[in-house]
């Protein structure tokens, strides 16, 4: 999936993998860096993507706090991770959602310039998870993936339940409450 970032001249890329096989995820991401140079690559572990637009929100709102100079790490894939998990440590977001050895479904966020620029920077990765399976249902919020979002956001049942009464499912209110806990992040600053 391929969309222009709203209200700035971005795009950005969400892409799902299955069947990932990173054994040293250190060497992986001097790896990636290596192939793709400055451009904003990120991964996480599709087990705790709380659909699409959980990470098309926490990527809107990294950009924001980098135009704004507001942001707390130095890097656009960090910020991203850190919007994505809710979190202002870099450690704690890896450990919570970003990729690890143990890793086999994986989600990949880019933020490029240009359309042509995200497609060809998705190739590039594609070619890097060789053996593994490109499936953009992994960006979507499923069934087996509810409990462990909502113990990584703390969304109580209280919380979860005020919400069902204003949308049409549990996943939609899900997803609606952790893209809002993903902007209340930039509150705590």
């Amino acid at each position: 999936m391929i969309r222009k970032l709203e209200g700035f001249n971005r795009h950005i890329v969400i892409a799902g993998f299955r069947n990932v096989k990173i054994k040293d995820v250190d060497k992986f991401l001097i790896l990636v860096k290596e192939k793709t140079g400055n451009a904003c690559v990120q991964f996480f572990d599709a087990k705790l993507v709380a659909g699409w637009q959980h990470l098309y929100f926490a990527a809107l709102n990294a950009v924001n706090a980098f135009k704004n100079k507001l942001s707390i790490s130095n890097n656009l894939g960090i910020e991203i991770l850190l919007y994505s998990s809710a979190q202002r440590q870099i450690t704690e977001a890896v450990k919570l959602i970003g990729v690890h050895p143990s890793s086999r479904e994986v989600v990949v966020v880019i933020v490029a310039d240009t359309r042509m620029e995200a497609s060809s920077l998705l190739s590039i990765i594609s070619a890097l998870l060789m053996g593994s399976t490109r499936d953009d249902g992994l960006i979507e919020l499923s069934d087996d993936n509810v409990e462990g979002i909502r113990r990584l956001f703390e969304i109580s049942d209280i919380e979860l339940e005020a919400k069902l009464e204003k949308e049409d499912g549990e996943k939609e209110a899900l997803m609606d409450l952790v893209i809002e806990h993903v902007a209340l992040l930039v509150t705590q600053r």
